[in-house]
């Protein structure tokens, strides 16, 4: 019995690519890798310019004024140094509650011993004079104080009252004792002035109404005497 050609026991095992194949396909891939990665970095440094282009911007837009208690005063610069500002030791007052008068060293007082009642001082003008026991009792609680006497002109008392009225803390009222036409007090702090459009008026509320000087932050400016009896000064 004859028979045919037969096939091989075992497949014939598929040839493995040359080795220039094999260099050319190793050579595309990392082309594509290379690619890839090239494509990632640029839109993600697309994205870190983006980003910080608008960040700048809105730093840009920032202003300092906003960072302001929006009851310091005008939108001018009303940072720095105030010319002739006095400071006292304010460490060195008394805070305790005297029923009657209190000899202060100076006009109008800037803190010490005061009244147990404060004077209302949610931007209230008087128009009358008021006792300094009460009104120091005021600056205690972080209010600035705007007196002047007959020196300041009808206009400058008209536009420190507007002034007083639209910012919370403060009071203001007529003071003959003291020198210069216009003074702002608070505790431990004070300024002479001769015009109510003088840039230290500003500066001076900007930075003492409720400023670190208080010695009790916090505490109301409301709730107390809405009218000092017309008594003068202490």
């Amino acid at each position: 019995m004859s028979f045919g050609p037969s096939g091989p026991l075992y497949p014939t095992p598929p040839q493995q690519p040359s080795g220039g194949a094999r260099s050319t396909r190793n050579r595309a891939i990392a082309i594509g890798l290379s690619a890839a990665v090239v494509a990632g970095l640029t839109v993600f440094g697309t994205y870190l310019v983006l980003d910080a282009s608008e960040a700048a911007e809105k730093w840009a837009g920032h202003s300092p004024a906003q960072d302001d208690k929006p009851s310091g005063g005008d939108s001018g610069d009303t940072g720095g140094a105030i010319a002739g500002l006095k400071s006292w030791d304010s460490a060195s007052f008394g805070r305790n509650h005297a029923p009657g008068d209190v000899d202060y060293p100076m006009t109008p007082p800037v803190g010490g011993d005061h009244n147990a009642s404060w004077l209302n001082c949610d931007g209230d003008v008087y128009e009358k004079a008021v006792p300094d026991v009460n009104a120091v009792h005021s600056l205690e609680h972080g209010a600035v104080w705007v007196t002047y006497n007959t020196q300041a002109s009808d206009a400058d008392v008209t536009k420190l009252a507007e002034r007083v009225r639209s910012t919370p803390f403060t009071l203001m009222s007529p003071y003959a004792g003291q020198e210069g036409a216009i003074t702002l007090t608070a505790w431990g702090k004070q300024v002479t002035v001769d015009s109510a459009d003088d840039r230290r008026v500003g500066q001076f509320l900007a930075q003492y109404v409720q400023g670190p000087q208080t010695p009790e932050p916090g505490a109301p400016c409301t709730g107390g005497l809405a009218e000092g009896p017309a008594t003068g000064q202490s």
